[in-house]
């Protein structure tokens, strides 16, 4: 294996440090703006963290020369909604992500929501917040809430594995989202990439690089379990990253 150059590692130290610099005083900035929105539409907020995710995946193509390729544009569809199941590696796909889809509900963990800057503005774009602890009435959260914003045309947004996992790991897939499309109807589109190879987790360098997106084909949920929804999402998910990451370890 070749071995990177004392410069190659100093040059891509200094460019993760321009970016979380950037990102640190961007963020702080836009999570003020995002906060003083809270009284208007949903619409105008949205459009206020888009803004916001659009400019940091602009900045690590500038600034840390990470770029991204799509595969399956083609599988979003243009008249229906559904559950986004996603891959998570990465700060990069919560990024990316929601900028792709009609103002996505994504379910998180509502600890998230109290992170100063970060928390602030993503309370002002109406997720799913839950409370682990209590996993019933997180369960019911998930879909009277989900039903709701389905019905209103949003897309939720689902990690699955609930945390950011190892490039080459698997973490234990939730019930969650596949729940709610049964119990709605609603189709899963899933999504796999490899962008913990280049922003890894709790990783501070960026490394240089183009991440791979695979949108797959819309998974129909009318009649069938929860478990069956899951298993078929999460062999799509792990099949795909394994042939786009070259099955690396």
């Amino acid at each position: 294996m070749k071995k990177t150059s004392w410069f190659s590692r100093a040059n891509i130290f200094i460019r993760s440090l321009l970016f979380s610099s950037f990102m640190s005083i961007y963020t702080i900035f836009y999570s003020f703006l995002s906060v003083s929105l809270f009284p208007f539409p949903l619409r105008y907020r949205f459009a206020m963290i888009m803004a916001w995710t659009r400019t940091m995946i602009w900045m690590l193509k500038v600034i840390c020369h990470i770029d991204y390729t799509v595969e399956g544009w083609e599988n979003i569809p243009k008249d229906r909604n559904g559950i986004i199941m996603c891959k998570h590696q990465s700060t990069w796909e919560t990024f990316f992500i929601p900028g792709h889809f009609y103002q996505p509900a994504i379910i998180l963990k509502r600890e998230l929501l109290f992170v100063p800057f970060f928390g602030w503005g993503l309370a002002t774009i109406d997720p799913i917040a839950i409370n682990r602890s209590d996993r019933r009435s997180a369960m019911d959260q998930i879909i009277s809430k989900g039903k709701k914003c389905l019905d209103a045309k949003r897309w939720i947004l689902v990690f699955p594995e609930g945390t950011r996992m190892t490039p080459g790991t698997v973490g234990k897939y939730r019930i969650g989202g596949a729940r709610l499309a049964t119990a709605t109807g609603y189709p899963i589109l899933p999504i796999a990439h490899n962008a913990g190879r280049f922003w890894p987790k709790r990783g501070f360098i960026k490394k240089p690089g183009t991440i791979k997106v695979v949108i797959g084909p819309m998974i129909e949920t009318k009649n069938r379990s929860p478990e069956d929804v899951l298993n078929q999402t999460k062999a799509w998910i792990e099949d795909t990253i394994k042939r786009i990451d070259g099955n690396k370890q």
